[in-house]
């Protein structure tokens, strides 16, 4: 199914380096929500991801995925940051800290490359994916779960 001139997602391509900002910052308000519905209604229909070994294909899979994620990496606190853009096209990176069930934490380090239609909705993701086993007292991401305040540190602040 594709996506109707009715969903849109603001801002728009070609983007700028102050709307490709917003874009990253939006996304990362979405992912921190850690509401799967919510984060979906960004990408198209027909979206295309490569996350690690996975590869799901449009909204559902998205969704089934990222439902999967959430339950498995808990307390997830998420960064992202703008690495470049182009027309429609933005790359990122990304770090964000998590336990499991059993308490161990991580941090995951990521780059991603984004592709968007012309209505603003990401058509393909395509993420590479590292974890970092480490103490809970090495975590820097300290703020309540939910959207990152603005004046917490920046990836580059935090010097990862």
């Amino acid at each position: 199914m594709n996506t109707t001139a009715a969903e849109s997602r603001p801002p728009f391509p070609p983007f700028t380096a102050d709307t490709a900002a917003q874009k990253v910052r939006m996304a990362e308000d979405a992912w921190n929500s850690r509401d799967p519905a919510r984060v979906v209604g960004v990408y198209t229909h027909d979206t295309r991801w490569r996350n690690r070994s996975e590869f799901p294909v449009g909204r559902e899979e998205v969704k089934v995925f990222l439902t999967r994620k959430w339950a498995r990496e808990l307390d997830y606190r998420l960064i992202k940051e703008l690495w470049a853009f182009t027309d429609n096209r933005i790359a990122v990176r990304f770090a964000y800290e998590w336990h499991d069930d059993s308490g161990h934490w991580f941090r995951s380090y990521g780059n991603e490359n984004w592709e968007f239609n012309e209505q603003g909705l990401m058509m393909r993701r395509f993420a590479s994916i590292n974890d970092l086993p480490i103490a809970q007292a090495d975590c820097k991401f300290h703020w309540p779960l939910g959207r990152r305040p603005d004046d917490h540190p920046s990836l580059s602040d935090l010097g990862l």
